[in-house]
Parts: C-alpha cells; sequence; structure tokens
C-alpha cells in the first residue's frame, strides 16, 4: 500500500510554515494514484473524496479537477484577451496542461504554442491522470521543449527574431525548482523574450490574505521592467486562503479590460470561469490590501 508523509488517517495536509504560517489546507484522500520523487521534486497524485484527482508537488496541490478551470482560464485568458493579435505564445511549467488546453480555443488567431516544462514526469502522469487537462498536448499547434524555463529564455532573449507575444508562466511556488521564476533578472529575460507589444502574466504565489508583503515586493520588482503592472487574482477553493495572485506585466498594453470580447453565449460555451466582466473584477481589491500591495 503507497503512503506519503502529507497523508496521515486519511487526509491530505498541506502545511507550509514558510507560505501560509499558522494555519493548513485539508482534504480527504480516497486512494493514492501515485508517489514518487523525480529528478527535480516530490510528485503526489491522489484521488479525493470531494475534488476528483489532486496533483501535489513538493507538498503544495497544484490542481484539482474540480476546480481547476478556475485557474488555468484566468491567467491564460487575461493576457490573451488584452492582447489585439496574439499569435506566438510561450508557456514557462504548466506541465499538466491545463494553460495549453485554454490558450488554443483562441483558436485562428494563434500560430504556434510552446510549452517549456523542466519535468517530463509531470506531463506523462498528468496525461494518466488529469487527461481533461492534458488534452492541450494533443492540439497541433503545441510544441513541448523539456528544458529549464529560465535558461531557454536566456536563449530567445539573445536572439533577433522569433519573439513571443504572450508569455506565461504557470509555475510551481518560489521554493526548489521555480524559486528563480520569480526574481527581477527573470522578469528582464521575459521582457527581451517579447514582441513590442508583449504581454507576461506569472502566478504570484501568494494573496492578500497570506503574505502579502511577497506581492508588495513582486510587483517592485515588475515594476523596475515593465511600464505597466497590474495585480490580479483568481478565487479557487484548493489554494489556500481560497485565492492565488496574478502578476501582469505589459510593455504597452493597458490589462485590466478585455481589447477582444466574445459574445455572452460563446464564453458560456468555451469557458467555465472567465468572462469580460470578471476579467475586470479580477484586478479590483479591498482598499486595505491595493494599500499594502501598492506600498501606500
Amino acid at each position: 500500500m503507497q503512503t506519503h508523509p502529507t497523508i496521515k488517517d486519511g487526509w491530505f495536509r498541506e502545511i507550509s510554515e514558510t507560505s501560509f504560517p499558522g494555519q493548513a489546507f485539508c482534504l480527504k484522500v480516497k486512494r493514492i494514484l501515485h508517489s514518487e520523487k523525480s529528478e527535480f521534486q516530490d510528485i503526489l497524485v491522489f484521488e479525493s473524496e470531494s475534488y476528483g484527482n489532486v496533483l501535489v508537488l513538493d507538498g503544495i496541490v497544484q490542481c484539482t479537477e474540480r476546480d481547476e478551470f478556475a485557474y488555468q482560464e484566468l491567467i491564460s485568458h487575461i493576457p490573451l484577451f488584452s492582447h489585439p493579435n496574439p499569435k506566438r505564445i510561450l508557456v514557462i511549467g504548466g506541465g499538466d496542461g491545463g494553460v495549453l488546453r485554454e490558450v488554443v480555443k483562441h483558436g485562428d488567431t494563434i500560430e504556434s504554442v510552446t510549452l517549456v516544462e523542466i519535468d517530463e514526469t509531470v506531463i506523462k502522469l498528468s496525461k494518466k491522470y488529469l487527461p481533461n487537462m492534458a488534452k492541450g498536448f494533443d492540439h497541433e499547434k503545441v510544441k513541448v521543449v523539456l528544458d529549464d524555463g529560465f535558461k531557454f529564455l536566456k536563449k530567445v532573449a539573445q536572439e533577433n527574431n522569433g519573439k513571443y507575444d504572450i508569455i506565461i508562466t504557470d509555475s510551481s511556488d518560489p521554493e526548489g525548482p521555480a524559486e528563480a521564476f520569480f526574481r527581477k533578472n527573470y522578469f528582464e529575460l521575459m521582457y527581451n523574450a517579447l514582441n513590442d507589444d508583449g504581454i507576461v502574466i506569472t502566478q504570484a504565489s501568494e494573496n492578500c490574505w497570506l503574505n502579502v508583503d511577497k506581492l508588495k515586493d513582486l510587483k517592485k520588482i515588475c515594476k523596475q521592467v515593465f511600464p505597466i503592472v497590474e495585480y490580479g487574482y483568481v478565487t479557487i477553493p484548493s489554494y489556500t486562503s481560497g485565492q492565488l495572485g496574478l502578476m501582469c506585466c505589459s510593455k504597452k498594453l493597458q490589462i485590466t479590460e478585455p481589447i477582444r470580447k466574445l459574445s455572452t453565449a460563446e464564453e458560456s460555451k468555451l469557458f467555465k470561469y472567465y468572462n469580460s466582466e470578471i476579467h475586470k473584477a479580477s484586478f479590483i481589491h479591498p482598499t486595505w490590501a491595493k494599500k499594502l500591495i501598492d506600498g501606500n
């Protein structure tokens, strides 16, 4: 019988004194589906009582079948609908395939989607246990590169062509292999890998109910690189405190309202969480949080 140190008495416990001291998140476990230490991280997949299959990396929930669409849709469609003509898309991380599934919904607008994932094991396990997310890998416009995202961006930034309209960083939390994705030089690399009207979005790890100082610091780092920086968020129950932050940066395009819009009927057909109104609402914050994050 498989076991894992995060599971005790039939309950998975997400505990991190670094990221969210003094609190925890728990899910009741039906059965462990897979557990191993890859070359890069500890990977756990389990079937839960109420959230379907769950992917956990280094003890932190990455996605659940019940609510993954909220995060995948918002981190994908905020930048895509903020750009008038997004053709070349780069996804750093996202080995579960969820962002790919959402990006290719933009159809003929998209010419190519490149996903750079360091850990092939995450891709393989997602295809087996999270097929509704991993179906994004099957699209003809998707190319997968097994590489370190930081190193890949260095190569792109040094080239004179082949740059991107949108870069989506769907990384794990800033501990272990994803730590480099929260530093100034990473945002500088993304800036240099973008076209002149490019947009980047990255999961910010925290939310205003947790380490708000880390959000403040991350936004400050982004503003040293990009002229336009906005903090948005998605509500999603399987992330601690029910929210996850999204840091959105642009070279010149505003990103708090969609430039392109679909009809209500089209939105209802394609999306479960995203619509043009929630796009705008995702950048509206409580007064106290806005003051802290903006440094006022």
